[in-house]
């Protein structure tokens, strides 16, 4: 009788500490998840949120010092604008950037589009009315498209060079230059597709008209 019971005992503790972990409480499963999760998102969002960017930005800083301060341009020692952004010129005696939709003094917290379609009546009208001010100028000349059309961003600061090469008759009349030396200005300041074959080749307007303030106040 005492055998047969103290080998029940027996099995029963090798059935109970036979080396296998019991499992842990639903609580504590739940808790190790949730600290899991918030480790990992700190993790992540420190060294993608800010160490990532830190590193890049001080990398271009580097190599590209003057990109990566936003191509600004200066003037006498002052910043007077960017070369990634288009500035507002109306006079006669400046280049003028392509039309822009946003705003006045092409601002940037407005950057965009009109989004009017092709066949809308009110983008057709206006077109048609900047071509035909464009053409009275220059009878007989086609007009460039980008002096009529806006850019997505409505911030473009680059024009074509025949849209540049359109306003040169305007530009000599009212500095009193010859056409060949305003012409020659632009075929300076006419950059070239990148790499010899991404995109198309442009003239930046407020370059161009800093250069053209240098040979003619």
């Amino acid at each position: 009788m005492h055998a047969t019971t103290a080998a029940v005992s027996e099995k029963e503790e090798s059935l109970h500490f036979d080396g296998a972990v019991p499992p842990a409480p639903q609580s504590e499963a739940v808790h190790s998840i949730w600290k899991t999760s918030i480790l990992f998102t700190l993790v992540t969002a420190v060294l993608l949120g800010i160490g990532y960017p830190l590193v890049i930005t001080g990398i271009a800083a580097v190599l590209f010092p003057h990109k990566a301060a936003g191509s600004l341009i200066m003037k006498d020692g002052q910043v007077i604008g960017s070369e990634l952004l288009a500035q507002s010129f109306t006079s006669d005696r400046y280049f003028h950037p392509r039309p822009s939709a946003a705003g006045n003094g092409y601002d940037a917290t407005a950057s965009g589009g009109t989004n009017l379609a092709q066949s809308n009546a009110k983008l057709v009208q206006r077109i048609q009315g900047d071509i035909d001010k464009l053409q009275a100028l220059n009878p007989g000349k086609p007009v460039p498209i980008d002096m009529v059309t806006t850019s997505g961003s409505g911030l473009d600061p680059d024009i074509t060079p025949d849209n540049a090469y359109y306003q040169a008759p305007r530009i000599a009349k009212t500095r009193n230059l010859t056409e060949e030396q305003v012409r020659t200005l632009i075929a300076q300041h006419t950059t070239g597709r990148d790499l010899g074959l991404l995109g198309e080749p442009r003239v930046n307007v407020l370059a161009l008209n800093l250069a053209l303030d240098q040979i003619s106040k």
